[in-house]
């Protein structure tokens, strides 16, 4: 079993990496303003999209814990968002107050600068600080390798397999973590 760092420290690493690999960029809360961009990101990096209103949303509902990652230039380079759920827990098999990672890309070209890290780190501690919720987890490709070590270095785990679960028939690991 992977070991579950602390938020904290998923914290301070995730600024460490900032002040060294991505000097000039910053993460900060998404606003209104940032859906466009966030948007274009989603279209040009994943295969999965939403409707603009979703995006909306999430942001009305779920602000404290949707940031984007912001290049020296002022670009959005980068986002993170989330929902909150209560839902039979992964941990405990009683209702639970669990943070969804819905969706989270970078523009390939502001990748391997330790943005994704940073982007997952502000959302769990806004997920756990400002939502209360007690684990988090999110869906991610078994093909995507990457992401897949992101995530278990962050202390995730694979707590079950959706068969099918992309429109093109792949299948998805859920993976989670408890949130102290």
């Amino acid at each position: 079993m992977t070991s579950e760092p602390s938020i904290s420290a998923i914290y301070e690493e995730a600024l460490r990496r900032l002040n060294t690999r991505a000097l000039g960029y910053r993460v900060r809360h998404a606003t209104v303003s940032d859906i466009d961009a966030v948007i274009d990101i989603n279209m040009s990096e994943l295969p999965e999209h939403y409707p603009r209103s979703f995006f909306e949303e999430l942001l009305e509902r779920h602000g404290k814990a949707f940031y984007v990652a912001e290049s020296s230039s002022g670009s959005v380079v980068g986002y993170i968002m989330t929902r909150v759920e209560i839902k039979p827990g992964f941990f405990k098999h009683f209702l639970v107050k669990s943070g969804h990672v819905v969706s989270i890309a970078v523009k390939r070209d502001h990748r391997r600068l330790g943005l994704g890290y940073a982007l997952m780190a502000y959302a769990m501690r806004s997920m756990h600080e400002d939502y209360k919720c007690s684990e988090t987890y999110l869906e991610v490709r078994v093909s995507n390798k990457p992401a897949i070590s992101l995530y278990e270095k962050l202390g995730y785990r694979v707590v079950k397999v959706e068969k099918e679960y992309y429109l093109d028939g792949e299948d998805a690991y859920v993976m989670a973590r408890k949130l102290p």
